[in-house]
């Protein structure tokens, strides 16, 4: 058996010695090799064949509300609808506010979410730079990124909020209702 490093007193490593001196290594079970893991196909969250059909394809519009009913429509457009979830973009870079959109409208469609807020801000201001005055990236690319591909299935309708909810720097989204096939 090794000696340890002194460290202590000698009567410490002769009572270490007396006690260690009889302990000898266990023998350790043979592990047996493991059946290979099997990994099912994972069932999709969401019924995709209910949320795709020719008109999930048509480009919407903000405030266009022509596939909505009319008492709908008037409820939608005039914020009357309650908000079950918002999502901030402020301090986002483009790509990552095109990330949390995306999820976010998929997980508030999984949810049963009907309207929700997405909060863009209304961009930059600079007095002394008229350029900044009415930019604000991802303001303008919201109503696109809702027509992109991935998200626009889920989409029904899109208008800017009413001042109380943040105004031009705020969009309303209308997401479409789960059917059971």
């Amino acid at each position: 058996m090794k000696k340890l490093p002194d460290c202590g007193q000698p009567e410490d490593i002769d009572i270490w010695d007396d006690f260690a001196g009889g302990i000898k290594p266990l023998k350790q079970p043979e592990e047996k090799p493991q059946a290979p893991l099997v990994i099912r196909e994972v069932e999709p969250s969401l019924r995709l064949a209910g949320v795709y059909n020719p008109t999930s394809f048509m480009p919407l519009n903000v405030g266009n509300t022509d596939n909505l009913d009319k008492n709908t429509a008037e409820k939608f457009l005039k914020g009357r609808f309650k908000i079950e979830a918002r999502l901030d973009l402020h301090g986002r870079t483009e790509k990552e506010a095109f990330a949390a959109v995306e999820d976010f409208i998929r997980n508030s469609y999984v949810h049963n979410k009907r309207c929700v807020l997405i909060i863009t801000g209304k961009g930059i201001k600079k007095e002394d730079d008229p350029w900044y005055e009415a930019k604000g990236i991802i303001k303008e690319a919201l109503p696109k990124w809702l027509n992109h591909p991935e998200i626009r299935p889920f989409v029904l309708s899109m208008s800017y909020a009413i001042p109380a909810d943040g105004g031009s720097g705020a969009m309303y989204v209308l997401l479409k209702r789960q059917r059971s096939l």
